[in-house]
């Protein structure tokens, strides 16, 4: 495969990564120069994009979810959301002046619509994952070998196939003397505990719980599809926090699993928020209130993982928080009050723009596919071991 060797034999390498959260809310495009890999890897960030779906298609993304979705959907958007990708890629490019030939590689998390990573209870399913936006189709429209499908291997490996960032969180933000947690609040919310001076088997990393799935949710359905997110967490800050439907959600079998554990819209999408609008409504909890208390919920639920899991192997220095939610000045200020001692900075205050993390993050992981290493870390995910993740499709021409 000349092509791999070709990529390798470059001192650094042009990389675009591609990735769409839980939210479904876009595409988010980084360009990356890369050079290195494993623990040695290096990377700046040369440009971001987002590119926020069209409102008919991010509903045909949500039907995705549902159980009942026929097959033939599935299959037309595996391709239709590989044009959107494709078309995001094209416009990093045009906007940095650059050529399909001038860029190594697009690697693409896709979007997921559904996530199964424990196998059932009575053996007759088995774990799985599985991530649209045909990577074929990239590749062919790009002019840009792509690598996609990411989560699969770990799965098949034993392993959650999730979170998969933790790797590169360790390229962008282990420190020689400081412990730092970097809490990512995204539609669901996952920590990766970066002990100081560790080494990449070192890391955990693990889903605390929903970010801001619940709360997106909530505020979608009080305002009657006026508004998909609580915006600055201004409905959050009217409401106060009742602590009958606090403590209710905080019961969540989830929230106490020992890691590694990862989850999703099975648990945490449209079925419980169902359950959660219910229980309001029986309790008389008003529509602020109702944003106030699952806000908090997604606070008490990540400081709750903290005490359980990751206080217990020594302090932390410093929390490092991305993802959307690290924009809500509620959410921040409920998690620093659970918290109380470690002092919270955000990505942006060590130099990486906290909405370019993700795709910054799949375009180091698509860096160390190309190049044969493992960039999947069993102390995050429970896989049997280290595993080279994603499949690579080349380029016209290969």
């Amino acid at each position: 495969m000349d092509f791999v060797r070709r990529y390798a034999e470059k001192p650094s390498r042009h990389v675009i990564g591609l990735m769409s959260g839980t939210s479904a809310d876009g595409i988010d495009a980084a360009l990356a120069r890369i050079s290195g890999s494993g623990a040695q890897t290096e990377t700046s960030l040369l440009r971001y994009r987002k590119a926020p779906f069209a409102r008919d298609v991010r509903e045909r993304i949500f039907r995705l979810f549902q159980p009942d979705c026929p097959v033939p959907e599935v299959c037309r958007m595996n391709f239709a959301i590989g044009e959107l990708f494709a078309q995001a890629a094209r416009d990093l490019m045009a906007e940095c002046r650059l050529a399909p030939g001038d860029v190594d590689l697009i690697a693409s998390h896709g979007q997921t619509i559904c996530h199964l990573p424990e196998a059932g209870a009575d053996g007759a399913a088995t774990a799985s994952t599985l991530q649209i936006g045909e990577p074929a189709v990239i590749a062919e429209r790009a002019g840009v070998t792509t690598v996609a499908n990411f989560r699969a291997r770990d799965v098949a490996a034993g392993g959650q196939g999730a979170p998969l960032v933790p790797f590169a969180d360790f390229v962008l933000f282990h420190h020689p003397t400081k412990t730092r947690a970097i809490q990512n609040i995204g539609g669901i919310a996952n920590v990766t505990l970066l002990p100081a001076g560790c080494s990449l088997e070192e890391v955990i990393a693990f889903d605390t719980g929903p970010g801001n799935m619940l709360i997106d949710g909530v505020v979608f359905h009080i305002s009657d599809g006026d508004l998909t997110f609580d915006v600055d967490g201004r409905l959050a800050a009217q409401g106060t926090v009742r602590d009958d439907l606090l403590n209710w959600l905080m019961a969540h079998a989830f929230i106490g699993r020992t890691p590694p554990k990862s989850t999703g819209r099975e648990e945490f999408g449209a079925a419980f928020l169902a359950q959660v609008l219910e229980k309001a409504g029986q309790w008389g909890v008003t529509a602020r209130d109702l944003v106030a208390t699952v806000t908090a919920f997604t606070a008490q639920s990540i400081a709750a993982n903290y005490r359980e899991f990751l206080s217990p192997r020594g302090p932390i220095d410093e929390i490092v928080l991305g993802g959307g939610g690290s924009y809500n000045p509620a959410l921040r200020r409920m998690l620093q009050q659970a918290l109380s001692s470690p002092a919270i900075y955000l990505h942006e205050d060590l130099g990486i723009p906290g909405a370019a993390k993700e795709a910054l993050a799949f375009a180091i992981l698509g860096n160390e596919t190309m190049l044969g290493g493992a960039s999947s870390l069993p102390g995050a995910t429970g896989a049997r071991g280290p595993r080279i993740l994603g499949q690579i499709v080349p380029a016209s021409g290969g």
